[in-house]
């Protein structure tokens, strides 16, 4: 019951927010510790979520399988496994094929520069500008937001702090597309 109450208060304070913003108001900034701002750069939320990367990866081809065959005739011989080969392969490349990777728990400051993220299994921030955003993908329902970059791989966020994210990035990139998912 306790996380459903904890999801129902961050959608409230998400749809709190949009009301403000849509009423006039902005950001109110925070402290960000331990994250060196540029110049004119202002941090508006330090929060945790759950971090992944979307791609693919190269296919590991694994070594050639078999038997060797004591043969009355030709002797000691290599018999390939063909079938077991084959299968193997193509489970190879499905692994390899593009999802999300790289789940990790992390620190997500949004500035009005960026997104700033600090995983769990790095020790320097990865930076992630408005500027070379192309899409931000909404999915209430799963507490998911993904951003789409020109410059790499989309990044998915989740958490409870998802759904006031989702409000204010576009907020802070207004030209950016925003897609709704169920």
């Amino acid at each position: 019951m306790a996380i459903e109450a904890a999801r129902y208060e961050a959608e409230q304070a998400a749809v709190q927010l949009n009301q403000h913003l849509q009423g006039g108001g902005s950001l109110v900034p925070v402290p960000a510790a331990g994250l060196a701002l540029d110049a004119g750069e202002t941090a508006y939320a330090d929060v945790a979520c759950g971090v992944a990367r979307w791609y693919a990866t190269d296919v590991i081809r694994p070594p050639r399988t078999g038997y060797y065959e004591d043969h009355p005739s030709f002797g000691r011989r290599w018999v390939p496994n063909r079938r077991l080969d084959a299968r193997r392969r193509q489970q190879a490349e499905a692994e390899a094929q593009a999802c999300w990777r790289d789940h990790c728990h992390g620190r997500v400051v949004l500035t009005s520069d960026g997104l700033r993220i600090l995983s769990d299994q790095t020790a320097a921030w990865l930076l992630f500008d408005h500027a070379l955003l192309t899409s931000i993908t909404v999915a209430p329902a799963r507490h998911e937001l993904t951003v789409s970059y020109s410059v790499c791989a989309p990044v998915l966020l989740s958490g409870l702090a998802v759904p006031w994210l989702a409000v204010a990035l576009p907020f802070l990139s207004p030209a950016t597309p925003v897609y709704l998912e169920n």
